[in-house]
């Protein structure tokens, strides 16, 4: 990255661990599940799903006030005065929306197409511009007023770290001077169905690293952060990030890891940090047997005999799918936050929830517990992988420079 510092706000976020980042960093440290429960597709199927309570959403004045809007809305509201603050200061052209989202309308549009094939006609409620993939974006630029870039990316699971990323690219071009960015994603019957066909879902809640692993547990969620030239509320910064597309497979990740061992060290190498410097890694970590394989390869490559911590918090969060990239970002930020001020024995990190039956075929990765400690006796640089279908490969990294030895 170039020297313009990229700091990163307090996150606004929504997912069922947690309706704000407080209530989340309970979950994570420890290891509740509450948040999953039993889901019954529309064919009958039963899934382990981690979903926001209905109650906890509020309607919108959105043109289309769909669920995915709703939990979109939770979550920019979170992030407060800063989103008038940068307008103010750069003005509306200047600041952009990159958001990542799988999604299109999926809530409504296929409830439309079954009046449609019913009566062939849709109801004069629906409009085609909601399945339309930039909704999540404009809905953001309409609601703030902005008339900067407005863009949704949709590389699957890695959605939202590629928008992170690409909003970094455009602030560091002079394109803009900010970015409201992050993820947002919903559970739906398409989700679910799709997945299962794939045998990628786990029926049982999942087990990420374990010999006895079988699977994704879904979730849903979103979170969106204010990337900044300037400090706002939080002296976290966004310090590098690395992309890689393996393209291996429509659906399965390079088994050895090939893609994920070069935007890692591309991450590392942005972010002018080595290995050793990085306290927590937020592994990808879906409890499939190929990601979970390739990814503890990685891992052990690039990380060699320094035994960071590392967690996935999946099995908390669920894998909320084109929103995870910016989720498991909040997470690594409330890593840092949260651990500002504690001293090494006090430090707190998401732990790893699975059954401690480690595949023996893994290398040895040095999973979080409430007892782990970070080497360096703080949390000051975090990492946070994020991998997709198609080989698309995100990296990113996140600290404070004022810890830099």
């Amino acid at each position: 990255m170039n020297n313009i510092p990229l700091y990163i706000s307090q996150p606004g976020l929504i997912c069922g661990a947690g309706l704000q980042i407080s209530s989340l960093w309970h979950s994570l440290i420890t290891g509740s599940q509450k948040g999953i429960c039993d889901t019954t597709a529309v064919d009958g199927t039963h899934f382990y799903v981690c979903k926001i309570e209905d109650q906890a959403l509020k309607t919108t004045k959105a043109r289309f006030p769909m669920r995915i809007i709703q939990i979109e809305n939770m979550a920019l509201s979170q992030l407060g005065s800063n989103v008038a603050l940068i307008r103010e200061k750069y003005g509306a052209d200047r600041i952009a929306v990159c958001v990542g989202s799988c999604d299109n309308g999926s809530e409504r549009s296929i409830a439309a197409h079954r009046i449609y094939f019913e009566k062939g006609l849709f109801p004069d409620s629906y409009s085609l511009e909601e399945q339309g993939a930039d909704y999540v974006a404009t809905f953001i630029a309409e609601k703030f007023k902005l008339t900067g870039p407005a863009m949704t990316f949709s590389t699957a699971c890695s959605s939202s770290a590629t928008a992170i990323a690409r909003a970094a690219d455009m602030i560091q071009s002079g394109i803009v001077d900010a970015a409201i960015v992050g993820g947002v994603d919903v559970i739906s019957d398409t989700v679910l169905l799709g997945f299962n066909s794939l045998e990628a879902v786990s029926h049982t809640m999942t087990n990420p690293f374990s010999k006895n692993r079988t699977g994704i547990t879904l979730g849903e969620g979103a979170a969106f952060f204010i990337l900044s030239k300037e400090r706002l509320d939080s002296d976290i910064q966004l310090l590098g990030y690395g992309e890689s597309a393996d393209a291996h497979h429509i659906t399965s990740p390079d088994p050895d890891g090939t893609g994920a061992i070069a935007c890692m060290t591309q991450a590392l190498r942005s972010a002018g940090l080595k290995p050793e410097d990085i306290d927590y890694i937020n592994l990808h970590g879906t409890g499939t047997h190929l990601n979970d394989s390739m990814e503890s390869k990685a891992v052990d490559s690039v990380f060699g005999s320094y035994k960071v911590p590392v967690s996935t918090t999946k099995p908390i969060t669920g894998h909320t799918l084109g929103a995870a990239g910016a989720l498991e970002v909040a997470v690594c930020f409330a890593s840092i936050a949260y651990n500002a001020e504690n001293t090494s024995l006090d430090i707190r990190l998401p732990v790893q929830v699975w059954d401690f039956d480690q595949d023996e075929k893994l290398p040895d990765l040095n999973f979080v517990t409430e007892n782990t400690r970070t080497p360096s006796g703080k949390v000051r640089y975090c990492l946070s992988n994020t991998f997709a279908f198609g080989g698309c490969n995100v990296t990113l990294v996140i600290g404070r420079t004022n810890d830099r030895d």
